[in-house]
């Protein structure tokens, strides 16, 4: 029985290509983080601050900015609430959002081309399985419209994004497999709490910075764990 709850578990993760999904209790995966209930439990993306910590970033790598559009995809639980953290760290911040929703890869062009003719001076992606996938596109067109820009995994800085800000997956996955192995030792599921995020990495895309004529602050070169040059 504990084999097939590893496999439930498995299976999860290989549909956003994680161990961890956004929001299990939005997706309907679990009941709640502390008692996950059936078959299912493991890792969540959500952390508190995340958000606010992204917005701070952007700030500091690109100080004019005042009106920053947000990309998303409405169909992931894990958005709203991320914008919701993104919403409150703003009014704190006193910068202005508008979101921009991508139901699908069509969408993805028109929607960045929208927010620069918005005026936006910055942007946030919110990292989703859709906008995961198109993370080359996505970072090829923000380049070209010259707009300072924060990710959530670092793949997308792999990809040409000025800065990635998140969760430490590697970290995830090693943690994933200390639950498998409590799961095979006979631990029920549904009596372990899906864990939130306490390890988080932060990469810096120096040739892109250049590109924008940014000059990254000392103390983000400091804190990066990867620059890429």
């Amino acid at each position: 029985m504990a084999i097939q709850e590893f496999r439930i578990v498995t299976l999860r993760a290989q549909n956003v290509d994680r161990a961890a999904v956004g929001d299990p209790v939005g997706a309907g995966i679990v009941e709640s983080l502390a008692r996950p209930g059936g078959n299912v439990t493991g890792l969540s993306d959500l952390a508190a601050h995340l958000q606010g910590n992204r917005l701070q970033l952007l700030r500091e790598i690109a100080p004019a900015t005042a009106l920053v559009a947000v990309v998303l995809n409405p169909g992931t639980p894990y958005t709203a609430l991320a914008y919701k953290e993104l919403e409150a760290a703003a009014n704190v911040a006193t910068i202005q959002l508008r979101a921009f929703e991508v139901r699908s890869p069509e969408e993805i062009a028109p929607q960045l081309e929208a927010t620069k003719a918005a005026g936006a001076d910055g942007l946030v992606v919110l990292e989703d399985p859709l906008t995961f996938s198109q993370r080359s596109e996505i970072a090829t067109i923000v380049s070209r419209l010259r707009l300072p820009a924060v990710y959530g995994y670092r793949e997308f800085a792999k990809e040409g994004g000025l800065i990635s800000y998140g969760t430490n997956h590697d970290a995830q996955w090693r943690r994933g497999a200390e639950i498998v192995d409590l799961i095979l030792k006979g631990a029920r599921p549904a009596d372990i709490p899906v864990e939130q995020p306490t390890k988080f990495e932060l990469v810096v895309n120096l040739k892109t910075a250049k590109a924008l004529n940014l000059t990254v602050p000392p103390m983000i070169m400091i804190r990066a764990d990867e620059v890429i040059e």
